[in-house]
């Protein structure tokens, strides 16, 4: 017989939790409590429905590791009564939190859904009606009472996406993510159409695992045309790092000059985890391919293939939480661990 999934909605805070008072025009934290009252349309949903909220919202620029653990943990000690999780998040850190939460779930076997909205829930013209009911059936999506979907996706304007894929594009727009890597998981249109082929297969035979170190000694070195040596040295002597992206051009190129590579070599030998992304919005770093990119393949940077950057400081994150072997840190990295990378 088939049941009604159970899904748990996360409210962790961001516009799509916002609701406009008429009378003074200001905008307040809606209670979710009551989201029936105020979105009927969910209870045409053949799911039911149970919601909770951190004790503060918080605005997504003041997203960090501490608030990726507390939803975590709110899916660890719900996991075994919920069919899946929808988190209300808002759009600015969305897709780095949807990254982390990718890796700290080891084993997940159910959809946790990010989602948020461009306007506030309350605003006539919102997006974040669309966004929360197609994210909740999204995540009630099933078959044989198993959930179709079992990773962490992030669902806006009408595409669920990977959500370790995702980079926010656009500030303005209701469309505001693409993943420009790998294939939208579904579109919502007429028919809720899901890509089957491009889901995470996961045989669901292995028990829920969450990690939460997290580990935030690490940095970002955007490259550009002139960088000087002291900013670079700079970045490299920081005290306590352990891991770094560096942001190259194209396919994984950087400078040639001496100084540089020799900055970097110099860090390398002394345990720092360098890892290469590239600064275009689609497209893989292929080190070698050109000679610009050759040195660094030879002193031992960690190829990030196509992987975002998002994607990229949540897996450094979490794999110099787990405390790799030294030796092992770069050919784990390089291998796909929930889908981040081709």
């Amino acid at each position: 017989m088939n049941k009604k999934p159970n899904i748990l909605l996360i409210y962790t805070g961001g516009t799509i939790g916002m609701i406009k008072d008429a009378d003074t025009g200001s905008l307040k934290s809606f209670d979710f409590e009551n989201i029936l009252t105020k979105i009927p349309e969910l209870r045409l949903l053949d799911c039911d429905i149970e919601t909770t909220s951190f004790e503060k919202p918080i605005d997504s620029s003041n997203m960090n590791p501490e608030y990726w653990i507390d939803i975590a943990k709110i899916i660890e000690s719900n996991y075994d009564n919920s069919d899946g999780f929808v988190v209300l998040h808002g759009s600015d850190t969305m897709s780095y939190s949807a990254s982390a939460l990718s890796f700290m779930l080891e084993n997940l076997n159910k959809p946790v859904i990010f989602t948020g909205s461009q306007l506030p829930i309350g605003d006539l013209r919102t997006d974040a009606k669309e966004n929360l009911i197609t994210s909740i059936q999204m995540a009630s999506l099933q078959k044989n009472n198993v959930p179709i979907i079992k990773e962490v996706g992030l669902y806006f304007e009408y595409k669920l996406y990977r959500g370790n894929r995702t980079t926010k594009i656009n500030a303005e727009h209701f469309e505001a993510f693409e993943s420009l890597n790998y294939p939208h998981l579904a579109e919502s249109g007429v028919h809720l159409n899901v890509n089957k082929e491009a889901l995470l297969k996961n045989d669901g035979s292995k028990e829920l695992i969450v990690r939460v170190n997290m580990d935030t000694n690490i940095g970002i070195l955007k490259l550009f045309p002139g960088i000087s040596e002291p900013i670079v040295k700079a970045v490299l002597n920081t005290e306590g790092l352990k891991g770094l992206v560096i942001e190259t051009y194209g396919s994984g190129n950087a400078t040639t000059a001496s100084w540089f590579i020799d900055l970097l070599k110099t860090a390398l030998d002394g345990g720092l985890q360098i890892v290469n992304v590239t600064q275009c919005a689609g497209g893989s770093v292929a080190m070698g391919q050109y000679e610009t990119s050759s040195k660094l393949k030879s002193i031992g940077v960690i190829s990030g293939k196509d992987i975002t950057t998002e994607a990229a400081i949540a897996k450094l994150m979490y794999l110099l939480g787990v405390q790799l072997p030294s030796e092992e840190f770069k050919s784990v990295f390089e291998l796909p661990l929930r889908g981040e990378m081709s």
